[in-house]
């Protein structure tokens, strides 16, 4: 159970660093760029694992690479930023909550993953909270910010239990770094035709860029997915509700948005649904061994005298034992 409490706890800084990603993103980068924007998040952070890792695909993990880097990187990094660009903080972090209960849907024919009823339950109560907090928020809410955010939603969570499936016997790290590495050199010539030359970047972007690639992809990603490996997606997805807790705190403390009554209930569900999703707590019992049959030695004695425990000596027949 530590264990598990563990994972929890790593697996959490992941949807941190997404909604703080969310206000960054919003506040520093350029907002014409989504394409440039979302290939350079990626590529340092690809490359940065790969010399961590230094390993490269073999196999069937080049399809693989290409399939999940388009999945988790080109699509839903465009996705993402779009939606920050076009929605407040609070409201594009709000969103990507069902991605639990989407999560759970699609863990079940994939990686044979029921979903138990307290993860069902605790999806439930965490999206009752996020509608909670998204219908009272900003009074005009941008219907395309909405609809990239959903978009980005259904992407990431397929994505997600698709890597579950497949980095079975896979090291982490490694396929992290393939699947950045290969979103992003799919995205730099779709930026280059549609957007034309790179962005010019200030001193504040390109700080905002570090933390985008370095905190929230690089060591989100791999923690994300390390995570998706030792728990059941339930949890995980139940974990991700952070990311609009997130989003939604910081868009009140640091960019100005309101946070209302109704809000702050909202959030109080999101927080109940993820620990109505955490491990199970009840400790694994070893039965009780049975007492020994008059007339035979006890299973301690036998193991320590080197006989089975019907009493028989190792390599002779049975002899009846002297009354």
């Amino acid at each position: 159970m530590e264990g598990n409490l563990r994972w929890v706890a790593l697996t959490a800084t992941a949807p941190v660093a997404w909604g703080a990603n969310y206000y960054v993103t919003h506040a520093f980068l350029p907002p014409d760029s989504p394409l440039y924007g979302a290939a350079l998040r990626a590529l340092p952070a690809g490359l940065v694992l790969l010399a961590l890792c230094r390993s490269r695909p073999r196999g069937v993990w080049w399809g693989r690479a290409a399939v999940l880097g388009l999945l988790n990187v080109s699509v839903f990094f465009v996705l993402v930023y779009a939606a920050s660009m076009l929605l407040p903080t609070s409201v594009a972090s709000t969103v990507m909550a069902a991605a639990p209960l989407t999560m759970m849907l699609i863990a079940w024919p994939l990686v044979a993953e029921r979903p138990s009823a307290a993860h069902l339950l605790g999806a439930a109560v965490g999206l009752g909270g996020v509608c909670l907090m998204l219908l009272s928020g900003a009074d005009a809410v941008s219907g395309a910010g909405v609809l990239a955010s959903a978009g980005a939603m259904l992407v990431s969570s397929f994505g997600h239990i698709l890597t579950k499936r497949w980095n079975a016997g896979t090291d982490v790290l490694a396929s992290t770094a393939w699947q950045l590495t290969a979103g992003a050199l799919l995205l730099l010539p779709v930026a280059a035709a549609v957007e034309g030359a790179p962005p010019a970047l200030s001193a504040s972007a390109l700080l905002a860029f570090g933390y985008v690639s370095v905190i929230a992809t690089a060591l989100a990603f791999t923690v994300w997915f390390a995570g998706l490996r030792h728990l059941p997606a339930g949890t995980v997805g139940l974990i991700g509700l952070l990311n609009p807790v997130t989003g939604v705190l910081l868009g009140t403390a640091v960019a100005g948005e309101v946070l209302t009554g109704r809000q702050l209930g909202g959030l109080a569900l999101v927080l109940t649904g993820v620990a109505l999703g955490r491990p199970s707590r009840r400790p694994t019992r070893r039965p009780a061994p049975a007492p020994p049959r008059p007339g035979f030695p006890s299973p301690r004695e036998c193991e320590t005298e080197g006989r089975p425990v019907d009493g028989t000596a190792r390599g002779r027949p049975e002899t009846p034992m002297s009354p």
